[in-house]
């Protein structure tokens, strides 16, 4: 769960999320939400993302605002638990 809030909050190509998905749903003012761990058990699910989903929030009146900081400043809005657990493993993690 901690690898998968880095990767998703963290991870940036030409400072922009590496994920795709991640990618689309933040330009769009997406707030990165939750993690679920076996949220997609599938074996689709399994093979692509370990069995976690991510759900993106998207506040209607705060989405211009989130969608121009990142598209800018490349800052990524995150929820407290994706920010508890990204934080976690920088303290865990050699990298």
């Amino acid at each position: 769960m901690r690898l998968c809030a880095w990767y998703l909050y963290g991870e940036k190509h030409r400072g922009y999320a590496l994920n795709p998905v991640a990618n689309f749903h933040l330009q769009n003012g997406s707030v990165l939400w939750r993690i679920n761990w076996m949220g997609d058990t599938s074996p689709r699910g399994i093979g692509a993302s370990c069995g976690m989903m991510v759900n993106y929030r998207y506040f209607l009146d705060e989405t211009a605002s989130n969608s121009a900081l990142y598209l800018a400043s490349k800052q990524v809005r995150a929820s407290e638990q994706v920010l508890a657990l990204v934080a976690q493993f920088q303290q865990n993690s050699k990298l």
